[in-house]
């Protein structure tokens, strides 16, 4: 894992697939829905395939070399 890129999320919590977007991993809800479901999103260092999955404070999300941590 390289850099870690913190994402103010503005909240407590948010979906997976809405964060992907709001966070520039991915450009669109398609993509990200896709990205998900085909297993190439890593949630604290583990394959997440649900795009509704509820993300807080400290999580970690990858998406190919990126990574960024969830903060409120």
């Amino acid at each position: 894992m390289g850099a870690v890129t913190d994402v103010s999320i503005g909240g407590e919590s948010i979906r997976l697939g809405q964060f992907l977007k709001f966070a520039g991993l991915l450009d669109s809800g398609g993509d990200a829905k896709e990205a998900i479901i085909d297993g190439y999103v890593r949630v604290n260092g583990e394959v997440e395939r649900r795009r509704g999955r509820q993300l807080a404070d400290g999580d970690l999300v990858g998406y190919e070399e990126r990574t960024v941590r969830v903060r409120p």
